[in-house]
């Protein structure tokens, strides 16, 4: 039996669920194809120990009433059900270099921000408060990052790099350091990304902070539950392997099983060059091919997973990003096999049962893919499982040790705490998460030319529209806004712009 819809979304990440959660609060007809076990893509949980451990999601920001995501999630109805957790509102990140003790803190509320670190720099309190401002005034300019209005980008911020910014706006070594110490987030490269990513990340946190309690999966659980409630189909398990063309227009896909799926419009939400791949080189310009090509991936990680003995080591309540260095910030991602880890970023769970004591620890690190290149053709999910042989094993085993060296220079006792090790490598990421090469946040902007890695939501391939990460900006706020604009292709701008206005005044109202 044919089966036809009004749109069928490629891929379950987040860019994927929001966009097909929206289409269906409309009406239509709506079907998500998941290739792997799992929904939800970087808001993959695991479980070890009977331990919930993230793969992508640490914490969220932008979640108290009235700001940008609480409104997007509010929409989408999953708001009220999240399971959330405060991070501390002195400090929920804190940056540290080599020896130094000092925690240098990023606060929540921008005045809270320049009230912390004013303790730290306190001849630098202009400096900061001129820091807050650029940052609110670039997010402004973004296309729905307030929800509604700024259909266009204004391309002179976009040329606006962050180390000749940063560096305008202050002298003060270390406090240039303090201020890019969370760039892990866009993936380590300071000198060359354009300044309003580095601000868009950054305003989300400092309007406010939060842990999911039972990990990122709790969001596309949600989405999940909701798309059903709407009468949307949901699938696992469906890879897809092929695009059903009628002459020049995409008419539906094919999965690997040979089940066939057709719809009168297709959201891509996985990897740009799986979708290039399905499209077939031959139907797109080449001007554009070879565009998309010479993007580079960000770079992938090493993450480390530590279930702890109980009431041995303290939790905190914030992140912590070291650095060996402060010339580290400026590309934090170059890093030599050697001395690794050179820099990473940690962050505990508190115990269920001894609050006060942590029972995980996540660290993670900077990978080039090349470190696990000899593994490359092993493939290796919950569903398709092939073991990748003991050198590899061997490989993760040795980057675990050199990561717990690193960390016991912060965490002395650190070693006597730990009960199990896990860990997840570059060939983790892009089996699980389907990421070229395991990248954590699609691909290398530049200030040099921020628009060669812009891509429209609204493709040439009649009837196929592009979501995710790929597509212009990474994270849960850029992929959300994201999925907004990709439906905006499709519904109508005005039609967004009134479901979004409606949602404001109605919050507005109830105040």
């Amino acid at each position: 039996m044919k089966k036809e819809f009004d749109i069928l979304v490629i891929g379950s990440g987040l860019g994927g669920l929001v966009s097909a959660l929206i289409l269906a609060k409309e009406g239509l007809k709506v079907c998500v194809l998941e290739k792997n076990n799992q929904y939800g893509g970087n808001l993959q949980t695991f479980s070890r120990d009977k331990l919930i451990f993230d793969t992508g999601v640490h914490y969220l920001g932008g979640l108290s009433e009235g700001q940008n995501l609480h409104q997007y999630f509010s929409y989408l109805e999953i708001m009220d059900e999240l399971e959330l957790h405060k991070m501390d509102e002195d400090g929920y990140d804190k940056i540290t270099f080599g020896d130094d003790e000092t925690q240098y803190p990023h606060a929540q509320g921008y005045k809270n921000f320049v009230e912390q670190l004013s303790k730290h720099f306190p001849e630098e309190r202009e400096n900061l408060e001129n820091y807050c401002e650029e940052i609110q005034r670039v997010c402004s300019q973004f296309p729905r990052y307030n929800l509604v209005g700024k259909y266009n980008y204004n391309e002179e911020l976009l040329y606006l790099n962050t180390k000749r910014f940063i560096e305008s706006l202050t002298t003060n070594k270390k406090l240039q350091s303090v201020l890019l110490g969370s760039n892990f987030l866009y993936a380590g490269d300071s000198k060359n990304v354009p300044f309003y990513v580095h601000a868009l990340t950054v305003d989300s946190y400092i309007q406010s902070a939060y842990k999911c309690i039972k990990g990122g999966s709790q969001i596309s659980k949600l989405l999940i539950r909701r798309l059903r409630e709407y009468g949307a189909g949901v699938h696992k398990h469906s890879e897809v392997s092929e695009f059903i063309f009628n002459e020049n227009s995409l008419a539906g896909i094919k999965t690997k099983t040979g089940k066939e799926y057709f719809a009168k419009k297709i959201i891509s939400n996985i990897e740009i060059r799986s979708t290039i791949k399905l499209i077939g080189e031959e139907k797109l310009k080449k001007s554009f091919l070879n565009r998309i090509m010479s993007w580079e991936p960000v770079p992938s990680c090493f993450s480390v997973y530590f279930v702890l003995k109980p009431h041995i080591l303290p939790n905190f309540n914030y992140n912590i990003y070291h650095y060996s260095n402060e010339e580290l910030v400026w590309n934090a991602y170059r890093y030599s096999k050697n001395s690794w880890p050179e820099t990473y970023m940690l962050s505990s769970t508190q115990s269920k049962l001894y609050p006060g004591f942590a029972e995980s620890l996540t660290a993670i690190s900077y990978m080039d893919f090349e470190e696990v290149k000899e593994w490359e053709t092993t493939f290796n999910t919950v569903a398709d499982e092939h073991e990748r042989g003991e050198l590899y094993e061997k490989f993760k085993l040795e980057k675990a040790e050199k990561m717990i060296t690193a960390l016991e220079k912060k965490i002395p006792n650190l070693r006597q705490a730990i009960k199990k090790t896990y860990t997840s490598s570059p060939l983790s990421y892009r089996d699980y998460i389907g990421s070229f090469d395991g990248n954590m946040y699609g691909y290398v902007k530049s200030s040099e030319n921020p628009l060669k890695t812009m891509v429209s939501p609204r493709t040439k391939i009649e009837n196929l529209f592009l979501t995710g990460q790929s597509v212009n900006m990474h994270g849960i706020l850029g992929c959300t806004i994201g999925a907004f604009n990709t439906c905006a292709e499709i519904l109508g701008k005005e039609v967004v712009d009134e479901r979004l206005t409606h949602l404001i005044n109605k919050n507005k109202s109830e105040k």
